[in-house]
């Protein structure tokens, strides 16, 4: 398998799995990816820890970052360097608690929110949603300029989430943007490896 380099964050929901999620997240993993965030909050402190160690084993063997999601004292426990919270979460830790991650990220939906991120020490940021996507179906986008608002704001590397693809991956790059995040047509892609290469190719 050709292996491929990528500004791109896989970030999980398995319910949109069409195979094994473990399966799923290899295929990812084999074309390196920035990294897979996974995200599957619904799931028990417990169950969220089994497949966190599964999928970060799963990672580790692409040298691939693995993202948790949410568990933050969890994921310490784990041994996991890096952490992606909601703003929420991320406002209840103390600077002591970030400066344990290697990487730490939250999810953005204002300029205001991405100074404060900036201020709370993320180390990178998504930013969105920036264009229509069913995720986010009656809820307008936010669009490019929101996007360079975001971009313009910060220091930190900021993905672009939100009905991200092929087509439109340019402008996202050219507003900024340190990349762009996949989710649901990452996990239905019938072709991981052709996606993301598109991805890469994409001007």
């Amino acid at each position: 398998m050709t292996i491929c380099m990528s500004d791109i964050l896989c970030v999980t929901n398995r319910w949109l799995c069409r195979e094994n999620f473990l399966t799923r997240i290899e295929k990812i993993a084999a074309c390196r990816p920035a990294g897979i965030i996974l995200r599957e909050k619904d799931l028990s402190l417990a169950a969220y820890v089994r497949l966190a160690g599964e999928a970060m084993t799963v990672c580790r063997q692409y040298g691939v970052r693995c993202i948790l999601h949410s568990f933050a004292a969890a994921a310490l426990e784990m041994g996991a360097e890096e952490i992606h919270l909601p703003m929420p979460v991320l406002r209840q830790m103390g600077k002591k608690d970030v400066a344990q991650f290697i990487q730490i990220g939250t999810s953005c939906h204002s300029v205001e929110d991405a100074l404060e991120a900036q201020q709370l020490g993320c180390t990178y940021i998504t930013a969105g949603h920036i264009f229509e996507t069913d995720c986010k179906r009656g809820m307008p986008s936010r669009g490019l300029s929101f996007l360079k608002a975001v971009c313009s704001a910060v220091s930190l590397p900021v993905y672009a989430i939100g009905g991200i693809g092929p087509r439109n991956i340019g402008p996202v790059r050219a507003a900024g943007a340190a990349g762009g995040c996949l989710m649901s047509s990452l996990m239905e892609s019938e072709n991981v490896q052709e996606l993301l290469k598109a991805m890469e190719g994409a001007i």
